[in-house]
């Protein structure tokens, strides 16, 4: 009866929510109004929610109950406590492999295409394997730690000391079970940065500036100027910091209340010295940096433009936009895209670089901007990589990093 009771509870939150803000705050909101779920009927009652949204735009006809079940149905190895709410074909039919389950339910749902779960595959980025990456949406990515320099041996050891389950990707990347609690065994943003796998490789684009920077005079004490422009979290930030070093970090967002959660974790992070300002970088009149900063308009050598754009690349963690997606949004974005790096340009300095990042693999976002990039603004591209995480339970991104000389060999 308890899982019913869940099953019920999630049916009633799926009629409520309209994807106006994100599901894990709608979920936190009704939980702090219905105080009589514990933490465990909080955890079954949002996995089944999730799990929901995880079906995308398949089946949208049906009931929410129906979808609901479908959708559990194929988000899960096993049926476990679920079973009550199933007929006993489908118990049956309830086989480890995705694919086997998929089959099922095409046969008793005819109208059902792995396809119509994300119909926008005309859309994607090239390289992209277009059915692995919609059935990657049935699995929770995993969770991701950074380990930042000094701090390898002592991480490592307390995840030991802790029993806490993890991979090690590389020297500095972890992986761990999504529910993992870390945050009372090592120090976020001190000792480790909650960070994607995909995130964390944009550090090889970070070291590549790194072999070509030239600095305005001869005097290699002089540090490299780097901005941050859509700062948001500031992960990226924090990992320019400890990739380049002697760096000058200045940051900017549209939004007030992120750059004060910033300064918290800039503050964490040991990062002390820097610039920040508030800006709508989509208008071409924009203040930059601050009154009294000196000089008032600087050009930067490297300018880091994590563009704000559809997050297609991280639906698995977040399958609610996935669910409430309309298309026309790819060229909403796309134009707002356009116009943030034709504003921000003017602010590189001579041979310095821009990179082009989003968390998006529509082609629009990603290798039509580059083409823009190239023919309207006339930079030279450098490297560029669609950083595929589908298949490592991780989110997909999209790099590009430009020049303004065309001298840097392409990679």
């Amino acid at each position: 009866m308890r899982f019913q009771s869940y099953f019920n509870t999630a049916i009633f939150i799926l009629q409520q929510y309209d994807g106006s803000m994100p599901l894990l705050h709608f979920l936190k909101q009704y939980f702090s109004q219905h105080k009589k779920h514990g933490s465990k009927d909080r955890k079954w009652i949002s996995h089944l929610c999730y799990n929901y949204y995880r079906l995308g735009h398949a089946l949208k006809e049906l009931a929410i109950e129906e979808r609901l079940r479908i959708a559990l149905f194929l988000c899960n190895e096993s049926a476990g406590d679920w079973q009550i709410l199933y007929e006993r074909n489908w118990i049956d039919n309830w086989e480890s492999d995705l694919t086997m389950r998929i089959g099922f339910i095409q046969k008793k749902y005819p109208s059902f295409t792995v396809e119509s779960i994300f119909p926008w595959g005309k859309e994607l980025s090239g390289g992209i394997d277009q059915t692995e990456f919609i059935l990657s949406h049935f699995i929770q990515p995993d969770l991701f730690l950074r380990i930042r320099p000094g701090k390898e041996k002592g991480a490592i050891q307390k995840l030991t000391d802790q029993q806490i389950p993890f991979q090690k990707i590389s020297p500095t990347c972890l992986s761990l079970p999504n529910a993992s609690k870390i945050d009372k065994v090592l120090t976020i943003d001190n000792e480790v940065v909650v960070q994607d796998y995909s995130s964390q490789r944009i550090q090889e684009f970070l070291i590549h500036t790194t072999q070509f920077l030239q600095l305005p005079t001869p005097n290699s004490q002089l540090p490299t100027s780097l901005w941050d422009c859509c700062a948001a979290s500031g992960g990226k930030s924090i990992l320019a910091y400890d990739t380049i070093q002697n760096s000058q970090l200045t940051v900017s967002d549209l939004r007030p209340a992120i750059l004060r959660n910033l300064k918290e974790r800039f503050e964490q992070a040991g990062i002390k010295n820097y610039h920040s300002f508030i800006a709508d970088l989509s208008t071409p009149n924009f203040q930059l940096l601050t009154p009294n900063s000196n000089p008032p308009t600087p050009h930067f050598h490297l300018i880091l433009c994590d563009a704000p754009c559809t997050g297609s690349g991280t639906w698995g963690r977040t399958p609610e936009q996935l669910y409430f997606f309309t298309e026309e949004k790819i060229n909403e974005y796309a134009s707002l895209q356009r116009k943030i790096v034709g504003n921000i340009l003017p602010h590189l300095a001579d041979n310095g670089f821009l990179l082009y990042i989003t968390c998006s693999i529509f082609r629009e976002e990603n290798e039509g901007m580059v083409s823009y990039m190239q023919q309207q603004l006339k930079l030279s591209l450098v490297k560029m990589e669609l950083l595929k995480g589908y298949d490592k339970k991780a989110d997909s991104m999209f790099a590009a990093l430009f020049s303004l000389q065309s001298t840097h060999p392409v990679v």
